[in-house]
């Protein structure tokens, strides 16, 4: 096995395994040579440039798991909803959910025949890496997923997914079972086509009470990593702006969880039940002089689990960061933790 999949089983590796969120993408030169010629949404269904992308990072810092370049919201897309992204802007739900007929004409087909591309990209990808790089597939959380098609596109306050949720139950929970559905499926084939660990994006859970949480999205939660878990591959469970509640998230399910960068990670460990820990480092921290990263590096890795811990940002890499900062953080990562 891998580092990675070894740390996710919460098994002794040689060091600690790497890779960063969205660690294919903006950042990298090689990426942008590429973006200036394809939109968003071509790039990640064309199989032969997302395998391309996923790799470029691989190929450049050797990091311990190579992540399907993809993205969360194309499952809505195959629901009848409408998505494109606008620069400057990001997404945009052309007819976000208004009512409940809006659910109830909501389609659940199967990922096999709507997504083929991101399986595809996978199938590329294992080609060229074979066993030496673990790949990793995902899918959006159903809450954060139901957010994005109420709300229409990203959000600070999630103000009209909250009304729904409160003022349409009935509803509510037959959106989020077909969201299950939708994510379950798309998984399943991305697991089936090789992907060696899968990941569960819950990226606005943040944005409710506890108590919200453990009602209208922890349960289908539950199910989607019931699927996930399914094909036998394990699963990491992350969201952010959870602090308070990580033992409710790792209630919900996951055989590692994934941290952000609020809690410490002794913490966590406390709060998930010594479950295996990714996560932890404020990406922004990759900008800052080298003296900063470094020490909160150290204090990272001095706070993680002596087994059952995978490096990684507590959200993605952002546009900003600089690819030497990235080469050296992790050639440290190793240096330090090797055994």
């Amino acid at each position: 096995m891998s580092r990675f999949l070894d740390a996710l089983a919460g098994k002794p590796v040689d060091a600690t395994p790497v890779w960063f969120m969205r660690q294919a993408g903006r950042y990298l030169p090689e990426y942008r040579a590429v973006r200036k010629d394809h939109d968003f949404l071509t790039m990640v269904k064309t199989p032969e440039i997302a395998a391309e992308i996923t790799l470029q990072p691989i190929r450049r810092f050797g990091l311990d798991a190579a992540v399907i370049y993809s993205d969360l919201l194309p499952p809505l897309q195959t629901m009848g909803l409408g998505l494109h992204f606008e620069p400057g802007v990001g997404p945009v739900i052309e007819n976000p959910i208004r009512s409940t007929k809006d659910v109830d004409l909501l389609a659940t087909p199967p990922a096999g025949e709507t997504m083929p591309w991101t399986p595809e990209a996978i199938r590329l990808v294992k080609r060229e890496l074979g066993d030496a790089t673990p790949v990793l597939g995902f899918a959006g959380a159903p809450f954060t997923l139901a957010a994005y098609a109420i709300e229409g596109g990203g959000s600070k306050k999630y103000e009209r997914t909250r009304v729904f949720m409160y003022s349409e139950p009935a509803a509510w929970a037959r959106l989020m079972d077909k969201l299950v559905t939708v994510a379950g499926s798309f998984l399943t084939e991305q697991a089936t086509a090789g992907a060696d660990a899968l990941q569960v994006f819950d990226s606005w859970a943040g944005a409710l009470s506890r108590s919200d949480y453990e009602r209208y999205a922890a349960p289908y939660t539950s199910k989607l990593i019931a699927i996930a878990q399914k094909t036998g591959r394990p699963v990491v469970h992350f969201t952010t702006g959870t602090a308070g509640h990580l033992d409710a998230v790792a209630a919900a399910g996951g055989d590692a969880i994934g941290v952000d960068a609020g809690p410490s990670l002794v913490e966590a460990r406390e709060r998930t039940g010594g479950r295996p820990l990714q996560g932890n480092l404020d990406p922004y921290l990759l900008q800052a002089p080298w003296r900063e990263l470094r020490a909160q590096t150290d204090r990272v890795l001095a706070e993680a689990p002596a087994t059952g811990y995978v490096f990684n940002t507590g959200h993605g890499l952002v546009p900003a960061t600089p690819p030497d900062a990235v080469a050296r953080l992790t050639d440290y990562v190793r240096e330090k933790t090797s055994a």
